[in-house]
């Protein structure tokens, strides 16, 4: 399966429609404050700094439900962003970066890759005019599409040390995607050549897999999982 720059919705309350990186644009979050500038939880912001709609879980349609009350979704709040699309978004909306590429300085961004029917977590690199990757089918793909980038909040969300697939006893992992069968998939970072490179984990990928110098790389020891801290 190749990533495609649509994909059916997995939002319990709309399952027949399809997003495209332009379809936040449509309505306008209400009756919310930003989660990112310290208020209650609302929708997230796009590449322009509109206030919308938090994008669609991401787990797959069988799995979602409705949650009462605010509070953060198991996926976090997102930037949704494409390739092509509007210019990357500044600091005062995506937050800093987490890491840096090889050059120690350009900084590096997570995020999920919406593809045809699943979701993959990724990395994005603002510096590439075709910023997102995805490590996919042993190869690492330049995504082409619909992503979403997830804004790195220290004070809710952590990445702690892990191996072989696992999920830390007592930890809940934020949710970074799916699988096509609907397996869970999570955001992960291992290093590579002296770089902390993120990626994706999943109790049945048995490791950490990131995408670079063109190919998938999986590392089985010693990586990390984002968790969140509540």
């Amino acid at each position: 399966m190749a990533p495609s720059q649509r994909r059916r919705s997995i939002d319990s309350s709309s399952s027949s429609s399809e997003f495209s990186p332009n379809a936040h644009d449509q309505t306008q979050s209400k009756n919310h404050t930003d989660p990112l500038q310290g208020g209650g939880y609302g929708g997230s912001a796009d590449a322009r700094g509109h206030h919308e709609p938090p994008p669609p879980s991401y787990s797959p349609p069988s799995a979602s439900t409705a949650q009462p009350g605010p509070q953060v979704p198991p996926s976090g709040y997102r930037i949704p962003l494409g390739t092509p699309g509007p210019p990357f978004p500044g600091t005062e909306t995506t937050r800093e970066a987490p890491f840096t590429d090889a050059d120690g300085k350009s900084p590096v961004f997570i995020g999920s890759a919406l593809m045809q029917d699943s979701v993959h977590p990724c990395k994005i690199v603002p510096k590439h005019q075709q910023p997102c990757y995805v490590s996919y089918a042993g190869r690492e793909v330049v995504h082409q599409g619909r992503y979403d980038l997830l804004p790195f909040v220290p004070a809710l969300m952590e990445f702690v040390p892990t191996s072989h697939g696992r999920v830390p006893p007592g930890r809940r992992p934020v949710k970074g995607g799916f699988e096509q069968g609907g397996t869970e998939l999570y955001h992960a970072v291992a290093v590579m050549n002296g770089t902390k490179v993120p990626g994706k984990t999943g109790t049945h990928l048995g490791g950490c897999n990131i995408p670079y110098g063109g190919q998938e790389h999986v590392v089985r020891e010693n990586y990390e999982i984002l968790c969140w801290r509540f």
